[in-house]
């Protein structure tokens, strides 16, 4: 995964205000990054931005060969649920679904044929077997949490891409959750990118970065 030159501006009260700043970041397969800095810094615009979920005011993504703004809306998405994992400080789980329908909810996008046996089997690898027919209220902060990466985990993504995926949770709750997300992206290979302010959590990756006013310091 690669940005080049990735930009990102907004208007706040009248004025334009610089989110990111030309940044280029290149990150190998099955490499393990975190991205750390203050609040306000733009971390989380950057990883929105590597998912394709938000768009840049200049430069480009490159997934897999793709660039991900010369696609439309469509082509993002099914570039995106074909090699993208996403694990959000808030669990962004569907209340009304239960647990296995959450993890099957990817595959069916995709139209995979055996979603339920995959989402079951996902859901066994996270400590979860007994839990496919609770809702996201009838679950712990620390169960939620397991239930997304499953759920981020049961396609094989390329890149996982993790938004604080501790800040929720105890320390003891998210020691459990990183030894988790390390284990499955060793398992699968996958590259991880994670944001946190958890220097714990970030001595776990490969390499650190700092964002800093929009830019790389």
């Amino acid at each position: 995964m690669q940005a080049v030159a990735l930009s990102k501006q907004v208007t706040s009260e009248g004025a334009p205000l610089t989110i990111l700043d030309r940044l280029d970041l290149s990150v190998y397969p099955g490499e393990s990054v975190a991205v750390l800095g203050a609040s306000g810094s733009g971390k989380s615009t950057l990883l929105g931005l590597l998912a394709g979920l938000d768009e840049p005011s200049g430069g480009k993504v490159l997934l897999d060969g793709a660039d991900l703004f010369a696609l439309d809306e469509d082509g993002r998405a099914e570039l995106r649920g074909r090699l993208v994992g996403f694990v959000f400080q808030s669990f962004q789980l569907l209340p009304a679904l239960t647990a296995l329908e959450n993890v099957m909810l990817p595959l069916e996008l995709s139209g995979a044929a055996n979603a339920r046996a995959e989402a079951a089997a996902a859901l066994e690898r996270v400590g979860l077997a007994q839990r496919h027919s609770h809702y996201p209220r009838e679950l712990s902060g620390g169960e939620q949490q397991r239930v997304a990466i499953a759920r981020a985990f049961v396609v094989n993504p390329r890149v996982l891409l993790a938004d604080e995926p501790t800040g929720n949770l105890d320390s003891a709750t998210g020691e459990r959750i990183i030894d988790l997300l390390f284990g499955l992206n060793e398992e699968h290979g996958a590259t991880l990118i994670l944001v946190t302010h958890d220097e714990q959590l970030a001595r776990r990756c490969r390499r650190r970065l700092l964002l800093q006013a929009g830019a790389l310091a």
